[in-house]
């Protein structure tokens, strides 16, 4: 008998490690983070968090929509109904009050979401042409520029880019590949790999100066984008995907571009965008950035194609 109940407290607890291991640690984290509010609120008003109940939920609801978006209050919703199922609770999210009350907010507040700016090819440039004049060593120089170029050309996510370690990289006669080991939608690491090719413009090519970044660096294995000690010393500590984001921002300042609506995600909606505009089609886009649906891949080229595709091109006065 007490190997059985041995038995059985080995496999609940190989079965909530299963669970934690079945979400990213990013996605755990927001899980805590959105039901932490929502308990917040709970004791505020002196109702149960857990269980709770789809009257409680779309009060909450409710509650936050005044200063949040639409995604937000999906992304709450989400975040406590998986807490429940975790804490092994049932919780009705597809409730009439639930649901009509969603329904009900998005018609008062509009569903258009206005995301981050890309970065288009001539602000691209701007930067890149900023940090060429910045009086900083070059090392720096060479590792920022190869960061938002490879950024760019690679329609990687942040967190996507600071993880290529030097191991996955193979440089052929038309350019790199890069192996992407995980990423956001390939949870269970499938991995893709990233074809850049050479640019006509050595300057803007991401491939000549992630070349002379490794020339530099010295870098033969690990991180390929690391941080600096005081100094211009090369620790062999990995950037974080906040470091992309503060990276970007500065120099887009430099090169006096307002940067409040700009963000790392800009790098990989810059790429789409471009692309977009030069004709490529969504399947070839989402070849490069990894994404599983065609829903934002569309959007970005109906943003492309807003002047292109005008009905107003057709009138002449």
């Amino acid at each position: 008998m007490s190997e059985l109940t041995t038995d059985l407290k080995s496999l609940h607890e190989a079965t909530l490690n299963n669970l934690k291991s079945s979400k990213a640690n990013n996605t755990l984290r927001a899980y805590k983070s959105d039901f932490k509010d929502f308990g917040a609120f709970c004791a505020k008003h002196g109702m149960n968090s857990l269980p709770s109940e789809p009257k409680i939920v779309s009060l909450y609801l409710t509650h936050i929509s005044k200063n949040s978006k639409i995604s937000t209050l999906r992304r709450r919703l989400v975040s406590i109904s998986m807490v429940h199922k975790l804490k092994g609770h049932y919780l009705d999210t597809k409730h009439p009050i639930i649901v009509e009350n969603l329904m009900g907010i998005r018609r008062i507040k509009g569903s258009i979401q206005k995301g981050k700016k890309p970065l288009l090819i001539n602000n691209l440039k701007r930067i890149i042409n900023v940090i060429n004049e910045h009086k900083i060593e070059n090392i720096k120089k060479l590792r920022d520029k190869t960061i938002i170029l490879v950024g760019f050309g690679g329609g990687f996510r942040r967190t996507e880019l600071i993880s290529i370690d030097h191991e996955d990289l193979e440089f052929v006669s038309e350019g790199v590949k890069i192996t992407v080991k995980k990423s956001k939608t390939d949870q269970f690491g499938e991995g893709m790999i990233k074809g850049l090719p050479y640019f006509t413009n050595e300057t803007y090519c991401p491939v000549s100066n992630l070349k002379k970044w490794l020339e530099i660096s010295k870098i033969k294995s690990g991180p390929l984008f690391r941080r600096f000690t005081k100094g211009s010393s090369l620790s062999v500590k990995r950037l974080t995907d906040q470091s992309v984001v503060l990276l970007m921002k500065e120099y887009l300042n430099l090169a006096g571009i307002e940067n409040k609506d700009f963000a790392g995600h800009s790098l990989r909606s810059g790429f789409a965008t471009v692309a977009a505009e030069h004709g490529a089609d969504e399947r070839s886009i989402m070849a490069m950035t990894g994404h599983k649906t065609t829903q934002m891949v569309r959007r970005y080229i109906k943003e492309a194609n807003i002047f292109k595709n005008n009905a107003l091109n057709k009138i002449k006065i």
